[in-house]
């Protein structure tokens, strides 16, 4: 399991590993108990607190993605991906929703907005 920390970005260490474990999940990368690595495992590797590893496993285990056996491990748990889709895509939604308001806050046209967001998908 690969997971890259952006220290430089705004996104909490936590989140982002959510963000990507949540990812390997719905692109089958993690499937249904597979194993992931123990916090301390992991908060070596990445060189952060374990306490926001756990912090991590802990919000995934109260969203149900995974399941937690004390003295065994965290496993992946039986997840419905296109759920997990349909979430993804209702945070992207919010965040399109955050800049196409920034960007009228500016004084940008509605037109300019949607040139920009074209620009961004060519690229």
């Amino acid at each position: 399991m690969k997971i890259i920390i952006n220290t430089s970005s705004m996104v909490p260490i936590y989140e982002q590993i959510v963000d990507q474990i949540k990812t390997l999940i719905r692109n089958k990368e993690l499937k249904e108990n597979d194993i992931l690595p123990s916090v301390r495992s992991l908060a070596k590797e990445l060189k952060i607190s374990a306490l926001t590893v756990k912090k991590a496993y802990d919000n995934l285990e109260s969203e149900g993605f995974t399941i937690t056996v004390h003295g065994k491990g965290t496993y992946v748990a039986a997840t419905n991906t296109e759920l997990l889709l349909e979430e993804q895509k209702k945070e992207l939604e919010a965040d399109l929703e955050q800049a196409i308001q920034k960007g009228r806050r500016c004084g940008i046209p509605d037109e300019e907005i949607k040139e920009l967001f074209e620009l961004i998908l060519e690229g």
